[in-house]
């Protein structure tokens, strides 16, 4: 049995016509998925025979709900999802005047091993499929009863380490016949496994690429980031000048504000002087506590002094609004607690 999610309108075309079917069957199909109907025998213009086909090959991977808290901010939803294998994973929906964005997760877990991120803690399960982070974005939908316009993939796992399912996802949700976001709606954000940012520019695709850069130097970013022992940041540069050639894309770095480790006047000119010249942006966001660690979020004033060194030296640069403080914002903090608290953390 296969999720039928995991298909593009036209490969489920190519699968009918070579099972017997017809492949106009594909376009109703994906017309029943996307009006919330994931039961064959409720798409009603289908044949028995075009049912009992379905029924025998294919399954939906749409996630159960779990848990479901809504923050104090009233912008922000996080779900916990269970998928068939019992496997959890977090989403948060965020709503802004301008349309309702999803954070999905690309993996069960993390292999990072980021020291500031909760996803990473017990290591990596498995990658999720395309269809299987589709399915994050349809029952997030189903749940709040509005439009989903935005997608970000910063939730739990690496997305450039399930480079292939991240892509066919990005895919699936930019097609007509699907949930059509256009692909400037969607941001991918990767630690910086430098040859897949030079594959993801080889794509050619409109997305936003966001780089975890968290650091001005390998010295400081190697005690925050195991990444850095394999990936200089001079190859994180060198291939996010090649993805902004490739696409003329603007990249975002991203940059968490620690304590008494990263936010330092001396980092912000070293951070300014590396991305100077760059079609770039930085994004400071005050580093989310998590309590398997003691790092602790800089103060309003450093976070805004730091901003004001990198304007000065002509680097876009915006504070991230923090949103869902109170409902565990940290991402893999919520998976994580309600893992232990029903005793089936195994280690993973």
């Amino acid at each position: 049995m296969e999720n039928i999610l995991d298909y593009s309108i036209e490969e489920l075309k190519i699968w009918l016509v070579n099972n017997g079917e017809k492949g106009f069957r594909s376009s109703q199909i994906f017309d029943w998925i996307y009006k919330e109907v994931y039961d064959f025998d409720n798409m009603k213009n289908l044949s028995s025979n075009a049912k009992e086909l379905l029924k025998n090959n294919f399954y939906f991977s749409i996630p159960e709900v779990v848990r479901k808290i809504e923050s104090k901010d009233g912008g922000t939803i996080k779900f916990l999802f269970k998928y068939s294998d019992g496997n959890i994973i977090e989403s948060v929906v965020m709503k802004y005047k301008h349309g309702n964005s999803i954070c999905v997760s690309t993996q069960i877990g993390c292999r990072m091993g980021c020291n500031f991120c909760a996803s990473t803690i017990g290591g990596m399960v498995r990658n999720l499929t395309q269809g299987e982070i589709l399915g994050q974005i349809l029952r997030a939908s189903s749940e709040i009863k509005e439009r989903i316009s935005n997608i970000v993939m910063m939730g739990s796992g690496e997305p450039l380490d399930n480079f292939e399912n991240v892509f066919k996802f990005i895919e699936l949700v930019n097609s007509s016949q699907g949930l059509n976001i256009g692909q400037r709606h969607i941001t991918l954000s990767t630690c910086g496994i430098v040859p897949k940012i030079i594959d993801l520019a080889d794509k050619n695709m409109q997305i936003t690429l966001a780089i975890s850069l968290h650091a001005p130097n390998d010295e400081l970013r190697k005690t925050m980031m195991p990444i850095s022992n394999k990936y200089k940041i001079c190859d994180i540069i060198e291939s996010c000048k090649y993805y902004i050639e490739k696409t003329n894309r603007r990249i975002t770095f991203e940059y968490a504000l620690v304590k008494d480790v990263n936010d330092s006047d001396k980092h912000a000119e070293e951070l300014g002087e590396l991305l100077k010249g760059m079609l770039c942006h930085v994004n400071l966001i005050p580093v989310n506590e998590i309590r398997e660690n003691s790092l602790k979020k800089s103060s309003s004033e450093n976070i805004k002094r730091f901003s004001n060194i990198l304007l000065k030296k002509g680097i876009e640069t915006t504070i991230r609004r923090e949103m869902g403080a109170d409902i565990n914002a940290a991402c893999g903090q919520l998976r994580r607690s309600y893992i232990e608290d029903n005793n089936i953390y195994k280690g993973v």
